[in-house]
């Protein structure tokens, strides 16, 4: 038998008996979650419904969950304004797009990469290598944005995407939950792999990575929504290499009678990173209850 399809039958786990809950038990743990899933919602649905809401409506305190005279006056207040930028606005979705997947895609196959030897592999430094990472993760960004500009700016790489790509590539986060994932494989697979003549790349590509899909898909969604609301700030100068976020907040400025312009701005920031993140929390759920990873 092929010996990936022995690792696959390997990790194949049965379905679990089902659990013997009482009625009022089952009742008291959805009351639970209920509770605790609407305190999570709350600011989500509010967040919506202010898009959808008139501007005298905006206003009011205590403020309405649900508005009261559903209007789209916002959208077409900001469809206007966007009209009105000399910038085409397909070009700032357009660099927004480039910067979210080529950071997101560059940083998981880098970490993944760099975890792999680290994970399964003994050499000198392995251990100072990643104490520097988990030190690394100490500090916020706050402590690490001059240096951060002071090397971009010495490469060249100011006032273009790859100032935002490469910084996000380089994050140690995910070569740190990476290498934890890994360290779960046992050695066996990979040494029988070998011994079946599978190269280094084969077994990285095609048994661990398939092995540590929650990790990977976990970094897919915190580098998306972390790039989705990327703005450029001290990086990009030039107008047409500005991603998304930053056209819309620009528009979104003004005076009180933008507040509804606001609001729908808030909207469409939002939904993209909510319905990825519904998406990718079902595969990552389906993912752990499937693995054999324990």
């Amino acid at each position: 038998m092929n010996l990936f399809k022995r690792i696959k039958m390997h990790y194949k786990i049965k379905k679990k008996k089902k659990l013997n809950r009482s009625f009022w038990g089952s009742m008291g743990l959805f009351t639970v979650l209920l509770l605790f899933g609407s305190f999570s919602a709350y600011p989500l649905i509010l967040t919506a419904s202010n898009a959808f809401k008139p501007l005298d409506e905006l206003f009011l305190f205590p403020p309405r969950l649900f508005p009261r005279n559903l209007t789209f006056d916002n959208f077409r207040d900001l469809s206007a304004l966007i009209g009105d930028s000399w910038i085409p606005f397909s070009r700032y979705f357009f660099n927004t797009i480039i910067i979210t997947v080529v950071g997101t895609a560059g940083h998981v196959l880098i970490a993944s990469m760099c975890a792999y030897p680290i994970a399964k592999y003994n050499f000198p430094g392995k251990t100072l290598i990643f104490t520097l990472v988990v030190y690394s993760l100490m500090f916020a960004p706050q402590v690490t944005a001059t240096p951060n500009y002071i090397i971009i700016s010495r490469i060249g790489l100011v006032d273009s995407h790859m100032a935002i790509i490469l910084p996000a590539i380089a994050s140690s986060l995910g070569l740190y939950l990476m290498k934890q994932f890994m360290q779960q494989i046992p050695d066996d697979i990979i040494e029988s792999a070998k011994i079946d003549g599978a190269s280094e790349y084969r077994i990285f590509f095609q048994i661990v990575m398939p092995l540590v899909k929650p990790a990977w898909l976990t970094l897919i969604i915190l580098l998306f929504q972390r790039l989705w609301i990327e703005d450029g700030g001290v990086f990009i100068y030039s107008e047409e290499l500005k991603p998304l976020s930053y056209a819309l907040r620009q528009i979104a400025q003004g005076t009180i009678e933008r507040a509804g312009t606001i609001a729908a701005v808030s909207f469409v920031m939002m939904i993209v990173p909510v319905v990825f993140f519904i998406f990718s929390q079902a595969r990552i759920v389906e993912t752990f209850s499937h693995s054999g990873m324990k």
